[in-house]
């Protein structure tokens, strides 16, 4: 089963790679496969400084971090995705978060849900009838009932 991780999973499983949220792409394989834009990439080299005071790992720990989460995820360049699938993200995450636009765009056009932790996101897609996406407790269980 695929499924698009956004930032705030990826940054949540990197602060505490032991937690479900870390755990759960680290030792899904044969079950789950995850896909994420390459600009989660950037997010990770932009907000670098935040995790390290955040994780209060030290540089080499915290690159080990992002190597373990992110090895786990197959990465896409944005350019491969075709116009309307971001046309219809911008509708959806306009007046939510157009942070997460470029997630919502790869999850549409590879007709697979959104990982998110964002209840916030989570909020604004299903009050516009959205609801391909899943929280990290439906996750869980899903691995639990697969595996």
């Amino acid at each position: 089963m695929k499924f698009v991780i956004d930032t705030n999973i990826v940054f949540s499983a990197i602060l505490n790679t032991e937690s479900k949220i870390g755990d759960l792409p680290m030792n899904s394989h044969g079950v789950f496969e995850f896909y994420s834009c390459d600009a989660l990439r950037a997010e990770l080299k932009r907000h670098r400084h935040q995790l390290l005071d955040l994780s209060q790992l030290t540089e080499d720990q915290l690159d080990q971090a992002i190597y373990q989460i992110s090895h786990c995820i197959v990465f896409t360049d944005e350019a491969l995705i075709p116009f309307a699938y971001w046309a219809q993200a911008a509708q959806l995450v306009r007046d939510v978060d157009m942070d997460d636009i470029a997630f919502l765009a790869l999850a549409g056009y590879m007709n697979v849900k959104l990982w998110t932790g964002d209840r916030r996101l989570m909020k604004g897609l299903a009050s516009k009838g959205f609801s391909s996406f899943i929280s990290t407790g439906e996750r869980y269980t899903l691995r639990t009932l697969l595996e």
